[in-house]
């Protein structure tokens, strides 16, 4: 039986004998682990494919992995359900959807609830990731009445995703300290406040004329009164619309997190990434560490967006990074195959004649992240008090939305007035964290002349100091006197390694030549964070420099491993002595040549879909534009039904904009979707109990 688990990780734990449950897919049986939901045990058994669409009977799979589309939808004992939010239950007879899903027999009676369970809070916390936990905290802290609404099972947002160690300053939001461990640390800090309560498994689903918030609490709908309204509720991920962009295979990067750091399950053999933003080159970097193949990833402007470090230490590892590059087409049968990418010029237009093709089984989307600020805005204009933090403020580093919560917080706790002060470096230090990558100026050259010291190839302006914090001699400062200045060695060093073990970019080294008298060989040590099978002590190694260009051959003396480098090992490496300060890392893999075809020709708008769920293409809807003069999303949503799935609009009106802008139509003469609650689905068993005591239907 095919078997795609994780089974070695480099940073995350993965149970030798973890229980699990029997289940059925199609009459054929499989198993699950105990808690893990329906898509993740089908990708673990290979399974990528869950049903065929009632319009053209295209293959659905996982799309967006967090409950906003329905891409994933199965039949499970009998009743339609997503399979990315629904956890396997023993025994659980699970099927593809095949068009339309049966409706279930009509054989039990239905109850309505005589009255819909209604609580009182001072402040609803909409979002349980960093920025709704740290205010959570603040509030709880002074003993405000909160209640913090989270739809998943497991609080801390995208931090329970994120296994790297974070930038961003050590003393305020835990540089340094990987993403996963601080989203359990700021769960403790709000569960340790006696005012706060926190509610799992519970979505805020609407915001009703009359001030009411709707949450759907463990399967049933309850509403909450508050005097004020904190949305925290992160981001989703954009889309792209390309021809095979509605394949399986295609999918979000967080989508992707979600299936291998959080269900440990290996979604792909081969896999590219579009996208150069922080997210793609992370992703990039957590798929090496699951074993996974990245082949290779694209970026549309001619630099990547993301840190300059990120896209450095894959580089290093032998990805490759098509920058002016965008992707035009993914092409399968029935699944993701291959993938043709082009470069663009100075308009961002594909070039005839560049294309070029990789075969892969999976194409991850990386291009950004829309606020998912629905609520908010109803809710302000309903009149209520609302506010707002993190990603659904502002999209920024998890670092940042801390650091907002904290604030946003204060402000609440102002408005509700108690005496409180929020310090004037807390705005300073959430504009630092908040800013994007600044130019790139170099890093600061090593002090040759000692016998053992760091390279430190921090070259770029970006909020980050934990090396700093680190140095047991103070040898390492920022000269230019904040968080986003660069390091730089002005003191002694001792060869402590503990710059090289905390540096959330892993881009410190150590040079000793202490070894060698006669200069023929050197000691290089560098972060390590790959599986462990790819390199032994004794092993001959392919060094690489910043950038990812060979250097030439180390060897593996040492490889070091402890409790005080955080899951961190470090490669001691011996290399030739003039190539001790230019090697950065190891190269784990060989970039392929990717194979150029002839060109494939202009893109046919008909093979492009926009809207997932009702298989709305990109010509359907010029067509429509064209021949009405509408610049209504609305009246497209009625002739089209774009926006009428289960998804809500929440994929396909921004590409719909982005039509709009394509045929030269001004954005702001174009009438927004509307938006009325739900914001999501509701089953209607949330406002069914069972009970002959009850109003009947």
């Amino acid at each position: 039986m095919v078997s795609e688990r994780v089974e070695r990780h480099p940073i995350l734990d993965v149970p030798a004998h973890p229980e699990t449950v029997e289940f059925s897919f199609d009459g054929r049986s499989l198993r699950a682990r105990k808690s893990e939901v329906i898509s993740s045990a089908l990708f673990a058994n290979g399974v990528h494919v869950f049903g065929h669409h009632r319009r053209d009977g295209s293959p659905q799979g996982i799309f967006c992995a967090n409950g906003q589309c329905a891409q994933c939808l199965v039949l499970a004992d009998g009743l339609p359900v997503k399979a990315c939010v629904t956890p396997v239950r023993p025994d659980m007879t699970v099927r593809s959807i095949e068009g339309l899903p049966p409706l279930p027999p009509d054989d039990v009676p239905l109850h309505l609830r005589r009255e819909i369970p209604r609580v009182e809070t001072d402040v609803l916390i909409v979002g349980g990731g960093p920025a709704g936990l740290v205010a959570a905290a603040e509030l709880g802290a002074h003993d405000v009445p909160s209640i913090l609404c989270d739809d998943k099972q497991v609080l801390g947002g995208k931090l329970s995703l994120q296994t790297h160690n974070f930038f961003g300053s050590v003393d305020d939001c835990y540089a340094g300290v990987r993403g996963t461990e601080i989203g359990k640390i700021l769960e403790q800090q709000a569960r340790s406040r006696r005012s706060v309560e926190l509610w799992t498994e519970s979505p805020v689903v609407g915001v009703f004329q009359d001030g009411v918030v709707g949450v759907v609490k463990q399967g049933h709908f309850t509403t909450i009164r508050a005097k004020s309204m904190l949305v925290a509720a992160g981001a989703r991920e954009k889309a792209l619309a390309f021809v095979g962009a509605d394949l399986p295979g295609v999918y979000g990067a967080g989508a992707f997190q979600t299936l291998v750091n959080r269900d440990l399950v290996k979604p792909a053999r081969r896999l590219f990434i579009v996208g150069g933003g922080n997210v793609g080159l992370i992703v990039a970097y957590q798929a090496l560490q699951a074993g996974i193949d990245v082949v290779g990833l694209a970026e549309m402007l001619p630099e990547c967006g993301g840190y300059k470090v990120h896209r450095d230490k894959i580089l290093r590892l032998g990805v490759p990074v098509f920058t002016s590059h965008t992707v035009l087409r993914a092409e399968g049968d029935g699944r993701v195959e291959r993938v043709v990418i082009a470069r663009v010029d100075a308009r961002f237009q594909p070039i005839p004649g560049t294309e070029r093709t990789f075969e892969v089984d999976t194409v991850l989307i990386a291009v950004g992240l829309s606020s998912v600020n629905e609520l908010a805005e109803e809710g302000r204009r309903l009149g209520m008090r609302v506010y707002s933090a993190g990603d659904a403020h502002e999209i920024a580093e998890a670092s940042a939305a801390m650091f907002s919560g904290k604030i946003v917080a204060r402000e609440i706790l102002r408005d509700l007035g108690k005496d409180v002060e929020i310090p004037a470096d807390w705005v300073t230090i959430q504009a630092m964290l908040r800013s994007h990558p600044g130019p790139v100026l170099g890093y600061y050259p090593p002090p040759s002349e000692m016998a053992v010291y760091p390279i430190l190839r921090c070259s770029q302006e970006i909020p980050c100091n934990p090396c700093t914090d680190v140095c047991i001699t103070d040898g390492i400062a920022i000269p230019e006197g904040n968080l986003l200045g660069r390091p730089k060695l002005v003191g002694d060093c001792v060869g402590c390694l503990k710059c090289v073990a905390i540096c959330p970019g892993l881009a410190i080294s150590l040079v000793d030549r202490r070894h060698d008298p006669t200069q023929q060989t050197a000691r290089v040590t560098v972060p390590w964070e790959m599986p462990e099978e790819l390199v032994h002590v004794g092993d001959p190694v392919p060094t690489t420099g910043n950038e990812g260009e060979p250097v030439g051959t180390g060897k593996v003396l040492r490889i070091l491993a402890g409790k005080s480098l955080n899951r961190r090992r470090l490669l001691v490496l011996e290399v030739p002595w003039q190539d001790a300060e230019k090697v950065a890392g190891v190269r784990v893999r060989t970039p392929e040549a990717p194979v150029e075809v002839a060109s494939v020709g202009p893109v046919a708008d008909d093979e492009v879909i926009i809207c997932r769920c009702e298989r709305v293409t990109k010509e359907m809807i010029e067509q429509y534009l064209e021949a009405s003069g509408s610049r209504d999303f609305n009246a497209i949503k009625a002739a089209l039904r774009t926006g009428m799935g289960p998804c809500g609009g929440k994929t396909c009106a921004e590409l719909t904009l982005r039509l709009f802008r394509e045929m030269g139509i001004d954005p702001k003469s174009v009438t927004p979707p509307s938006l009325r609650p739900f914001s999501q689905e509701v089953p209607m068993k949330a406002f069914l109990v069972e009970g002959d005591d009850a109003d009947r239907v």
